[in-house]
């Protein structure tokens, strides 16, 4: 396809998403939720459909070699498209965000001022790899009354094409205009780097994919975006921990999916408790198929690890790799974390009440778990329905991106008759 044609088609479909965006911000919640559930009803009567289409996009991606991490989220099965329709449904089923007052007050002079939410207008969402993520991202845009504009990768644009055309008949049986969702159906890089730029169209930007990929999304959008960076997460095994538990939180966060951004990559564990903890935990981890990269004094306990190398405590796997280190102390293990950590979500062990608020404290990431696992930071988990992403910006929103991180808000002032003196 022509460049000039790429433009022309992305432009296109912003430009339609815009003039939708209306429709959606002044939609009820009746005929939001009338939409929703219409494109859950869709997913699951096309399952088929989408699955042939996935099937398609999974043989092409294996003959070009891809790794089986990247299989994984590429692959869509019966219960993963069933995910997808109840995923959709519990989104409909959250309260409305659009039109509630954040705050309110009165003045002195009688003016009644309100914070109230609204829509952002249209979304421009950019990733990578996992089609589910389609039926998330246009619910979520619905629920808080945005248009959208998709860009999903292009091994998954035989999935992404069928299952947005589907979403988009979902929307119109409820009577609105299906350009509110607007997908990219063109694999060149090109139509992402124009995307990126269509300011008069587009109110924020949400890559999810590659760190490489999102950094040049954040370099050259003039569109403000919301980050979902890489996930180099780490669960920290405390002196004072538990180690049972210890052991079942590092294995659910490192095994449970590999291949996404909040499994574990990094586990440190204290001196004090190193012996006891780490050949118990690593003989689990090696009938999990886990590849493990060591210290020193992880190899002298763990015999079958291998020498970690610097760049291991900054490589983001997704994959059944796991880096581990013996840390001397809490402050060195906080430092590491520091020195190495994403900010997406990091994890302590510990029985000690005052070390675990210490690490609540000092470790600066968009989630901080005590006594849990890393792959509980989920927007689902979270009882948030379902995740745009999860945010490892500061700046409009941090963390799982659901319905009200998808909204910003504005003031309505009530007088009767006030003027400035």
């Amino acid at each position: 396809m022509a460049a000039i044609d790429v433009r022309e088609l992305v432009e296109t479909r912003a430009r339609a998403a815009h003039d939708a965006a209306r429709s959606l911000a002044l939609a009820s919640a009746r005929v939001k939720s009338e939409a929703l559930l219409a494109m859950a009803r869709g997913i699951e009567e096309k399952a088929p459909a989408i699955l042939e289409a996935n099937r398609a996009d999974l043989e092409r991606a294996r003959g070009q070699g891809h790794p089986r991490a990247f299989l994984d989220r590429l692959a869509l099965t019966d219960a993963r498209v069933e995910d997808m329709a109840t995923g959709i449904r519990q989104v409909a089923a959250l309260p409305d965000p659009v039109g509630e007052t954040v705050r309110g007050w009165r003045r002195p002079n009688g003016i009644e001022i309100a914070k109230v939410r609204v829509p952002l207008g249209v979304v421009g969402f950019i990733y990578e790899s996992r089609p589910n993520v389609t039926a998330d991202a246009a619910a979520l845009c619905v629920k808080s009354g945005n248009a959208c504009v998709l860009r999903g990768g292009r091994e998954a644009l035989e999935s992404n094409g069928v299952i947005a055309a589907i979403l988009g008949k979902g929307l119109e049986k409820a009577g609105l205009p299906a350009e509110a969702l607007g997908f990219v159906d063109v694999p060149d890089r090109e139509a992402v780097e124009i995307l990126i730029t269509l300011d008069r169209y587009v109110d924020l930007i949400v890559p999810r994919g590659g760190e490489a990929f999102v950094r040049l999304v954040a370099e050259r959008a003039t569109i403000p975006i919301l980050k979902h960076d890489k996930g180099l997460c780490h669960v920290y095994v405390d002196a004072d921990a538990d180690l049972h538990m210890a052991a079942d939180i590092a294995v659910n966060a490192k095994v449970q999916r590999p291949g996404v951004c909040n499994a574990m990559e990094t586990l440190l564990v204290h001196a004090d408790v190193a012996a006891a903890f780490l050949p118990a935990v690593a003989a689990r981890f090696r009938a999990a198929g886990v590849e493990l990269r060591g210290c020193p004094r992880t190899c002298e306990l763990v015999p079958e690890a291998r020498p970690a190398v610097e760049a291991d405590w900054d490589t983001e796997y997704l994959d059944l790799v796991l880096s581990i280190r013996v840390v001397p102390s809490f402050d060195e293990a906080v430092a590491h974390v520091r020195r190495h950590g994403s900010g997406l979500a990091e994890a302590i062990v510990t029985r000690d009440y005052l070390r675990a608020r210490r690490f609540v404290a000092e470790i600066d990431a968009a989630c901080v778990l005590v006594n849990a696992s890393t792959r509980l930071v989920d927007g689902n988990q979270f009882g948030m329905g379902a995740e745009l992403g999860i945010s490892t910006s500061k700046l409009h929103a941090r963390g799982p991106v659901g319905v009200e991180e998808l909204t910003t808000t504005k003031f309505v002032v009530t007088g009767s008759g006030q003027i400035r003196e």
